[in-house]
């Protein structure tokens, strides 16, 4: 069975644009390789965050939609982005979107 999920990520304000997009079509890729699918991946918006995180006071926030019919994909992106400096936090959610 196919589940839909939602990613969001906040990236490092002072990663320029080439790293940003570097950093977005890596972890993109992270998921595409293990069987998901991607519905969109798309920057929300640059924020103030509500506490220092690493040393930052404001992030880019980035959110991605997808299926996946199994939690590879997930698992792995989960682990990478843990490590990743471009990455201050992650959330993944299960979308049970009813119709």
């Amino acid at each position: 069975m196919e589940n839909k999920y939602e990613i969001t990520y906040i990236i490092r304000p002072d990663l320029d644009d080439a790293a940003k997009t570097a950093l977005v079509e890596r972890f993109d890729k992270i998921l595409t390789d293990d069987g998901a699918k991607l519905i969109d991946s798309k920057d929300w918006s640059k924020r103030r965050l509500a506490y220092e995180i690493k040393g930052y006071n404001e992030g880019l926030y980035h959110v991605i939609n997808l299926t996946s019919d199994n939690a590879d994909a997930i698992n792995e992106f989960d682990r990478l982005a843990k490590f990743s400096d471009g990455i201050l936090r992650h959330m993944i959610v299960v979308r049970n979107d009813k119709k």
